[in-house]
């Protein structure tokens, strides 16, 4: 039994946690960010064996972090409640830590992929579920999975899992450039900043349903940023740079990592600005407006 599945990555702009709800199919965020076209694809090939168990392979960029995949294994071991063994290979296109959604990516991809090979029939929404549960346990991420799942541009309106959470989708089909340059924990700023956080997202949720404007959330992403001190003196040379040359851009939470949104025909000047940066991993890229998929 095998199968194989993908989730995009997720860039969130700005966002309000929440976090009092005791299970976690209600915690989550509102907030707006989008998909990507790079994401993670999962394989899994099931044996049967003398007693549960897996393994976790990862290929293109690595985590050592391999908590997300376990939570998400151990559900479905239980589901099944027969001997089995997962191989399981995960194979990311995005860098991990840098704001990309790879942690939610993961989860999905690999609860997708784990339901099709076993044919445990869960509904896409139960699937969305059990990965959602795995980032909060894991305090990996509040509102990736839901986004990832659904795909798009989006703005969250009702935190919680998939099904539970919703979201409104903007239309959009300029290109996205990104720039990596180190990693942030989400888990320390979930639990350090929250306070700080919450009073500005949730004004910002509101401002966004009014005006839908993608321009207006780069300036909205920027201004969170600032508030929430995460703005290194390198991301700064970034910001001024593009801004000189008149492009907007906003900041992945959470990670060094800088983003624009641009129509197709400025991408080479903004490639062209970008490059004398070499310590920083570049993507260029589209929105993925499919969410995540078993193929």
């Amino acid at each position: 039994m095998q199968a194989i599945a993908f989730a995009p990555g997720h860039i969130t702009g700005f966002f309000k946690a929440e976090v009092e709800p005791t299970r976690s199919e209600l915690k989550g965020s509102i907030g707006a960010g989008f998909c990507i076209k790079e994401g993670v694809t999962t394989r899994v090939k099931i044996t049967t064996s003398d007693r549960q168990d897996f393994k976790i392979t990862t290929t293109g960029y690595k985590s050592n972090n391999t908590q997300v995949s376990e939570f998400v294994a151990k559900e479905f071991l239980k589901i099944v409640k027969e001997d089995y063994f997962f191989d399981i290979e995960h194979h990311s296109e995005i860098p991990v830590g840098y704001g990309l959604g790879s942690s939610g990516a993961v989860a999905l991809s690999l609860a997708f992929a784990l339901n099709k090979a076993l044919g445990t029939n869960l509904s896409r929404t139960q699937v969305g579920q059990i990965a959602h549960n795995a980032e909060i346990h894991c305090k990996t991420g509040l509102g990736t999975v839901l986004s990832s799942y659904h795909g798009g541009f989006e703005i969250r309106t009702r935190h919680g899992a998939p099904g539970i959470g919703s979201l409104k989708k903007i239309h959009t089909d300029h290109s996205v450039i990104v720039i990596c340059f180190s990693p942030i924990s989400t888990k320390r700023f979930i639990s350090t900043q929250l306070g700080k956080i919450n009073g500005l997202g949730g004004k910002m949720v509101t401002r966004l349903l009014k005006s839908r404007d993608q321009m207006e959330f780069l300036d909205m992403s920027l201004e969170f940023a600032r508030y929430v001190g995460v703005i290194t003196p390198k991301m700064q040379q970034v910001i001024g740079d593009l801004q000189r040359h008149g492009f907007k851009c906003g900041i992945a939470m959470f990670g060094e990592t800088v983003f624009t949104l641009i129509p197709k025909t400025k991408e080479l000047q903004v490639l062209h600005i970008l490059e004398k940066y070499h310590d920083g991993i570049i993507i260029k890229t589209e929105v993925d407006k499919s969410g995540a998929r078993a193929s």
